[in-house]
């Protein structure tokens, strides 16, 4: 099992970014795919999360400004993050759940500073 984030970097505060998590060995359609980030220390926590039936919740710190969606087709998540703040600067983590059996990307930094 393969989960692989891109589209991560350094932008400045106000813009944007989009990053994907391309799944492979899964039956992807099935899994609840989230978004997870970590700043230097501060505990994971979770910012994103869609359903296998294209159901969203987001965090409250994120709301919108943030949005998750999946691709299916292209087992693919993506988290598409506008008015990016400083505090949104983190390493950005996709996972993959279904019915407890977990798997976790290898994370994609986003810094967001001027």
């Amino acid at each position: 099992v393969q989960l692989v984030e891109s589209g991560g970097g350094l932008v400045q505060p106000g813009g944007s970014l989009r990053l994907s998590c391309a799944a492979s060995r899964i039956t992807f359609s099935l899994y609840v795919m989230d978004w997870y980030r970590q700043a230097p220390g501060k505990q994971r926590e979770l910012v994103a999360s869609i359903s296998s039936d294209g159901m969203t919740n987001h965090a409250d710190s994120v709301k919108g400004r943030f949005t998750i969606s999946r691709d299916n087709a292209k087992n693919t998540v993506y988290l598409q993050m506008n008015s990016l703040k400083p505090d949104d600067t983190a390493l950005y983590y996709c996972r993959a759940n279904f019915k407890g059996l977990v798997y976790w990307g290898q994370g994609t930094q986003v810094t967001v500073s001027s």
